[in-house]
């Protein structure tokens, strides 16, 4: 295997065009016979010239020779910003978040506009996950997780960057559409529209029915927050949905109010593996992320 400093030699050698040269723009202190013995070992290497001497301490490339610096030189001058990009993330790159469905559509677009506003280098790659991908996170199969976990483990760092509420929502030709209040044991005898495939989020809404003691008899289920205001719009039932608006979810033919007594409030959290020091594109988003 050809060693990086014999490249490294012959590299400085084709590009000053002599040894004496190069030894004066090595990046590190080196000596003419170092030089010449890097150079010495690469030809044997490859077995074939790479200089021919043309002056008394003139060196030219060989066509052997300018084909090898052809492939050398772009690596060897690109490594430098390479290791500074590493340490300041000032260089671009790919960052990958996996996020739920309401996040994406409501928490993310903003956030993302002023990463792309400052960091147009940097490629976002969305996924839309039904629960927390913790396990995709430990296995570096994504970089952020953006989410409502009800626990945080030990091995991530984490930030709040958004709340979502709670929310009643009838249909609104329900008796109880004018009503300034709704109270969510008052609509327990009615049929409770959940998340259908989303586990995660059906389980906030069957934890915040419990906090009010309602045990719904007649549960139908809906793959979307969309779906179950359709369907509440529709006169199907009742339902739970989260939404980060003050005002709760803005449908067509649905009313809602805010769930009190208890509130039913979950932070939204960013989350990324504990390091010593954050991944470039994740510190990068970070810096933007939205202040809870």
């Amino acid at each position: 295997m050809i060693q990086i400093q014999r490249l490294e030699g012959f590299y400085w050698v084709a590009r000053m065009g002599g040894y004496t040269r190069a030894v004066r723009a090595f990046p590190y202190p080196i000596t003419q016979p170092g030089i010449y013995q890097q150079v010495k070992r690469l030809t044997e290497e490859v077995g074939v010239e790479l200089f021919t001497r043309v002056g008394k301490d003139r060196m030219a490339l060989t066509p052997a020779g300018r084909e090898l610096y052809a492939f050398v030189a772009p690596f060897l001058e690109g490594l430098p910003q390479v290791a500074r990009s590493l340490k300041t993330g000032e260089r671009g790159g790919t960052l990958r978040i996996h996020a739920s469905n309401l996040v994406l559509r409501h928490l993310l677009p903003p956030w993302l506009g002023r990463l792309r506003g400052e960091r147009p280098d940097i490629q976002v790659r969305l996924f839309e996950s039904a629960a927390p991908e913790l396990a995709r996170l430990r296995l570096g199969e994504t970089d952020l997780l953006v989410d409502h976990l009800p626990e945080l483990p030990h091995d991530v760092e984490s930030r709040e960057v958004g709340r979502v509420k709670g929310f009643i929502v009838l249909p609104r030709a329900h008796a109880r559409a004018r009503s300034r209040t709704v109270q969510l044991k008052q609509l327990e005898a009615e049929p409770f529209i959940g998340y259908g495939s989303d586990h995660h989020l059906l389980d906030l809404q069957l934890r915040a029915l419990a906090l009010h003691d309602v045990h719904p008899r007649q549960v139908h289920s809906a793959d979307s927050a969309e779906s179950i205001l359709a369907f509440v719009a529709a006169g199907l039932g009742f339902s739970l949905v989260p939404s980060f608006q003050p005002e709760g979810p803005r449908a067509a033919g649905v009313v809602a109010w805010p769930l009190t007594r208890p509130r039913a409030e979950f932070p939204i959290h960013a989350v990324w593996l504990k390091s010593r020091q954050p991944a470039p594109l994740v510190a990068a988003a970070m810096a933007l992320a939205p202040v809870s």
